[in-house]
């Protein structure tokens, strides 16, 4: 896991310092966001008698985001998220990665109450799921198609970087599956992300100051 982490953080770091060698006149055009935290799986994707823990580490999320308009635009992202066993119940682990094309929308406008240099973004959109168990389980491997929402507070650091938090649901269109014939340690439920990152422009004024 720690090689897959390093791995995932170094492409998107190199990614970041490719792309914003490249001005654009916008710095919210182009975004890069990563974003680290915690998971909670919904148990009844979980197979009997396992059952998992209702907070997990760690979530790891990597996107990029283009806005066609100041309110508008869509971002693709990546999600990697583990889960484990309760205590006193047997033993599993799960990694639940995901990939996401979804609609952003930017309500900083609609909400005139926000102090400054905060902001409210909502998305959703369509992906898909791919859920690998691990240790004695791990060839019992399923996928499906997802549908994922969430909203994120957003803190501007200067011209170029904001901090975030961000909250989204994960709904997951998999079917019943047989753990008898299938084997145990699958999973086929929601999930629920809470992460905190840093977002990135790509495109603007780089070097310029506030």
């Amino acid at each position: 896991m720690k090689t897959s982490i390093k791995y995932y953080c170094f492409l998107t770091f190199f990614l970041i310092g490719i792309t914003s060698s490249f001005s654009q006149e916008d710095t919210s055009k182009w975004k890069a966001l990563i974003a680290f935290g915690l998971n909670s799986p919904s148990q009844d994707g979980v197979v009997n008698p396992f059952e998992a823990k209702s907070i997990n580490f760690p979530t790891i999320n990597l996107g990029i985001q283009h806005m066609f308009k100041p309110q508008i635009g869509a971002k693709l992202d990546y999600g990697y998220n583990r889960f484990a066993n309760a205590d006193d119940t047997p033993e599993f682990k799960v990694n639940y990665t995901r990939i996401n094309a979804q609609f952003v929308y930017d309500a900083t406008r609609d909400f005139t109450f926000l102090p400054i240099g905060v902001g409210f973004v909502a998305h959703a959109g369509p992906g898909f799921s791919m859920i690998k168990p691990l240790a004695d389980y791990k060839d019992n491997k399923t996928s499906f198609l997802n549908v994922m929402a969430g909203v994120e507070l957003h803190y501007k650091i200067d011209r170029t970087i904001s901090v975030f938090l961000d909250t989204s649901y994960i709904y997951g269109f998999a079917g019943e599956f047989d753990p008898v014939s299938e084997g145990f340690g699958s999973f086929n439920g929601n999930l629920l992300t809470i992460t905190a990152g840093i977002s990135f422009s790509l495109s603007g004024c780089t070097y310029c100051n506030d």
